[in-house]
């Protein structure tokens, strides 16, 4: 009986950061809505902040009400899956060009898989287009959504607490207490043993681009201005205002293999060019405040009316 929601997000190291959890009778409008109310209160609005998750009917209700500015996008990988069961002929053929269009940084890039993806299946073109491209395609996110595609990191959270979900309600809340507990002073040790400038998924990928800059070539057209020759293309970076003509620089918020070429011309270090959420100062912040432990039960003090309020069990047929 019961159903735990959960909202989580990304940290600087590339895992899981729990924001918040409760529990409710089902997954309705009524407790989505509730559980967003809470959510608002203790999280706030945040510039450039945005909802992942399937398309649950209840989830889009919820946010259209407590966060009606906030984008909602969709998880594309729980698209793939309707599309996979809707859609069986051709999905081989689609699997590998659907999240390359979901993935693309330019439009252009975007317009051509979109082709042939019509060539393959026009119900397939037809049914992306209705769910609304803004809410499933990097390049036609209002808000930069970054490396956050799929809701993952909430599937990820479900498979930790599987084993907590099937206890009581008093030992699932001591339970998920405890693995936070755990979790925040492990993450805050790992946070102080790092010494890069960026958290450790970040930094991976910089030092990816770092080894795909090396046969490129350059050249200056302003002090922020720069022409970047890949074999027979070329492309055009503005270290000033952090974008790239292929999309790259502007939507990862971290400097790509074109944009670290213009920085080595300049003889300038990346680290006023990456997210500040990237960061090992970032991580630090992220983890400074314990999860605090709980006291024994006859040292707690409980409000009257919380100790007034009586809890029925819920309803149902013995199965």
């Amino acid at each position: 009986m019961g159903i735990m929601l959960t909202t989580s997000t990304m940290d600087a190291t590339g895992t899981i950061l729990p924001l918040a959890y409760a529990v409710v009778d089902s997954e309705n409008d009524a407790s989505w809505k509730w559980f967003f109310e809470q959510f608002k209160q203790a999280y706030g609005e945040r510039t450039s902040m945005c909802v992942v998750s399937d398309r649950n009917e209840s989830i889009l209700k919820a946010i259209s009400i407590v966060y009606p500015g906030v984008p909602h996008y969709s998880c594309v990988w729980h698209i793939w899956t309707n599309i996979r069961a809707n859609f069986k002929k051709g999905h081989l053929k689609l699997n590998e060009l659907y999240f390359a269009i979901a993935g693309s940084y330019t439009l252009d890039e975007f317009n051509k898989r979109m082709s042939k993806i019509e060539e393959i299946g026009p119900h397939v073109k037809s049914y992306l287009y209705n769910i609304g491209y803004h809410r499933w395609s990097r390049v036609h996110a209002t808000v930069n959504r970054t490396w956050t595609m799929t809701s993952n990191i909430a599937e990820s959270l479900n498979a930790v607490t599987k084993e907590g979900r099937e206890l009581p309600i008093f030992d699932l809340l001591e339970y998920m207490r405890t693995l936070l507990e755990h979790w925040t002073k492990e993450k805050l040790l790992k946070a102080k043993c790092t010494f890069t400038y960026l958290g450790y998924k970040f930094n991976k990928e910089l030092e990816k681009n770092s080894t795909l800059y090396q046969k490129l070539r350059v050249r200056a057209s302003t002090d922020h201005i720069h022409t970047v020759i890949d074999g027979v293309k070329r492309y055009i970076v503005c270290l000033e205002r952090k974008k790239y003509s292929c999309g790259q620089f502007q939507l990862d918020e971290l400097p790509c293999p074109h944009a670290l070429v213009a920085l080595r011309h300049r003889n300038e270090t990346y680290e006023n060019y990456c997210s500040s959420y990237y960061t090992r100062e970032s991580l630090l912040r992220t983890y400074e405040i314990p999860v605090n432990p709980l006291p024994d039960e006859s040292k707690w003090n409980v409000p009257q009316h919380i100790s007034d309020e009586v809890v029925n069990p819920p309803t149902g047929e013995k199965k």
